[in-house]
């Protein structure tokens, strides 16, 4: 069986594709893929590799980057992306090229739908045909609908093809650079949607008489056969109901043969005549006439013949389709990408997202000379999973609302008041991250619920995305370092599982963090060396900040021990910042105040909720006394008396030792 002739000579013209110089998709030619957010950087010990995969998994569960990529999902147009969001599986650039990327292609989607406003890019005829593109490789024979699943999905590609291309040659190219890379090397396959639509009509899901010469003549000789039956059963079935052997003539096919029906009394209305079935009843046979017999065995022939010349053009589709198999599959993964970037795109829209600038460790050293050069410059980030929450609130408020005007104007006021003057939600809080050049540890003290742990997730958070190529909520144009990984010990870390208490929780997470983290590493670790008696837990502290200041790129942790503070003062690779608190609300206010030392305000708030003065007079006596700056002191008064003990033990000892020889003496004298 050979393909109609007339579908050869439209495939003459050589495929088209994105631009003259495109190749088609070879293993070596593949461009940039990134990697899934559980993949981590090769390692030559693959139980480091497997430790830092799995601190990797439970610290985006414990930043919970799971919600916020469900914020990316009611931005996608196509399946595969919708469960990429919905599994967090989405992609995470494994160096800072690949982030770097991410970023472009985020920022040109932007540039993309702003261009294409009047008629947006649509994606959601991208379907996911990887399950039939392994049934055709597995040697599956595919259906009419699922051919038709697949020239409509090679029809979308190469729509979105060519309005990208469009909108490049329209605008300044240099802009949709990064979309158009994705599907450079992308082959449209163009020739095979043509062949399937040349075959079949996939509006009636039927196969084309034009699919191939056999199929085209057994069809026309098939309908020419048809016509004599069908004609001289007429007649047949006519002169049946005249001579009263049927109520109506009746036409019909039983056992893949066409006859007519007659009473069981009028049979001999048809001499020689087959009996096919007989009625239920038994009152009415269906017999095929004599006449009717060499036509019949040609229409069951010609059917046949029909259905295999079918089945052989199915199999040619299918053969052909299974060929391409691992150029679709990269079609489909390139296409993937694009409608994450154009995701990524309108999330940036929704939040009023900025991009974010990935700095190295080179352009750090480069900076290191400038008078208070910042490796982290993040100025009025807010939580993204609080915004969103927010956000998506509002959004359903006003949906909700939007039939009731009374309504929106009541609280239109309420409204105005969540919004600054530049459109951006004033809550969650807004708050600045700044990091000078040369700082590994950033010391965070202040009192509980004042947004520590809130605050140290946000920049966790940001780390992720800016690793994702997805902006971030925040003002002006952010810059942070790109983090090869992000370890966090937050929230209590006991397991009575494994017989645990939170402070060995703590230390064994610790422990595990210490051994996968390298120099191009975040490290986040909330009330650091808690659990334990505080003496210890400070010792314990320090030893470890020490030792992280040397081996990670940044270390923040948060802490109620003031003496974690003080390192700042010894050394300059660390850094302090506090949560400030409203003495006149008894309020924290949750902005960061860089450079300072938090206090726990236990007596002021003790104070204003009516504690006795007398026990707060005495708290502040015993604070004052336990402050580090009178330690010194404290120990030199308890040396001083330690020695006039000592000396005056001595004093009697030797008095003791006098008396006792005396004594001595006057009893030998006796």
């Amino acid at each position: 069986m050979q393909l109609s002739t007339h579908f050869l000579s439209l495939l003459n013209p050589p495929t088209p594709f994105l631009s003259h110089h495109h190749r088609r998709y070879s293993l070596s030619s593949r461009p940039f893929k990134p990697k899934l957010i559980n993949s981590v950087a090769n390692s030559p010990k693959s139980r480091s590799s497997e430790l830092a995969a799995t601190l990797q998994s439970e610290t985006l569960k414990t930043l919970e980057w799971p919600s916020l990529c469900n914020y990316l999902s009611p931005f996608t147009s196509t399946s595969m992306a919708l469960s990429l969001t919905k599994t967090a599986a989405i992609p995470v650039g494994q160096s800072q090229e690949e982030s770097q990327k991410l970023l472009d292609q985020t920022t040109a989607a932007l540039h993309a739908m702003e261009a294409l406003k009047s008629d947006p890019l649509d994606l959601s005829a991208i379907e996911d045909v990887s399950g039939i593109l392994h049934s055709a490789a597995s040697g599956q024979l595919l259906t009419v609908r699922e051919l038709c699943r697949v020239r409509r999905m090679l029809g979308a590609a190469r729509a979105v093809s060519e309005k990208l291309a469009t909108v490049a040659e329209g605008g300044s190219l240099e802009r949709y650079t990064p979309l158009l890379e994705i599907l450079q090397s992308c082959h449209l396959q163009m020739d095979l949607e043509l062949k399937i639509g040349f075959c079949i009509d996939c509006n009636l899901s039927m196969i084309l008489d034009r699919a191939s010469e056999e199929l085209e003549l057994i069809r026309a000789e098939r309908k020419r056969n048809m016509e004599n039956l069908d004609s001289l059963l007429k007649e047949v079935s006519v002169s049946v109901f005249q001579a009263g052997g049927i109520d109506r003539p009746l036409i019909t096919k039983r056992r893949s043969r066409i006859c007519v029906g007659v009473r069981a009394s009028h049979k001999y209305l048809l001499p020689d005549g087959v009996a096919l079935n007989v009625s239920s009843s038994g009152a009415t046979y269906f017999m095929e006439p004599k006449e009717a017999v060499e036509l019949n065995n040609m229409e069951v022939k010609l059917s046949n013949s029909e259905k295999a010349e079918e089945m052989a053009i199915l199999s040619l589709l299918t053969s052909e389709i299974a060929e391409s198999e691992a150029e679709i599959k990269y079609l489909l993964d390139r296409l993937l990408e694009i409608d994450l970037a154009f995701a990524r795109a309108a999330y940036a829209q929704w939040v009023n997202g900025v991009c974010p600038i990935l700095s190295s460790k080179k352009s750090e050293v480069f900076s290191n000379g400038a008078d208070n050069a910042l490796s982290i410059d993040i100025e009025g980030i807010q939580h993204p999973l609080l915004l969103g929450s927010f956000l998506r609130n509002l959004t359903d408020f006003i949906a909700s609302n939007s039939a009731d005007p009374s309504v929106l104007d009541e609280k239109s006021g309420g409204m105005a008041a969540v919004k600054s003057s530049k459109g951006v939600s004033s809550f969650p809080v807004p708050i600045d991250i700044k990091v000078q050049c040369g700082i590994r540890v950033v010391v965070i003290s202040g009192p509980n619920t004042g947004g520590k742990t809130a605050s140290m997730k946000t920049f966790g958070l940001a780390s992720i995305m800016s690793k994702a190529g997805m902006y971030l909520p925040a003002k002006k144009q952010p810059r942070l370092p790109w983090f090869d990984l992000v370890l966090a010990d937050i929230g209590d870390s006991q397991s009575l599982e494994q017989s645990l208490s939170t402070f060995s929780g703590h230390i064994s997470r610790i422990c595990e963090i210490l051994e996968v983290a390298s120099e191009e590493s975040l490290v986040l670790v909330d009330e650091i060396g808690c659990g334990t008696d505080p003496s210890e837990g400070v010792a314990l502290s320090t030893s470890i900040l020490q030792y992280l200041k040397s081996r990670v790129n940044l270390a923040v942790v948060t802490t109620h021990y003031a003496d974690l503070s003080r390192l700042k003062d010894k050394e300059s690779q660390y850094e302090n910042a506090a949560m400030d608190f409203s003495l006149e609300t008894l309020q924290p206010t949750y902005q960061i105040l860089w450079g300072s030392t938090g206090d726990s305000n236990a007596l002021t708030i003790a104070k204003s909720i009516g504690l006795d003065r007398s026990i707060i007079e005495r708290a502040k006596m015993w604070v004052e006394s336990l402050k580090p700056e009178k330690q010194q002191e404290r120990k030199g008064v308890l040396y001083e008396s330690l020695m006039e003990e000592r000396n005056r033990l001595e004093a009697q000892f030797k008095r003791a030792e006098s008396l006792h020889a005396e004594i001595m003496v006057l009893y030998h004298e006796v």
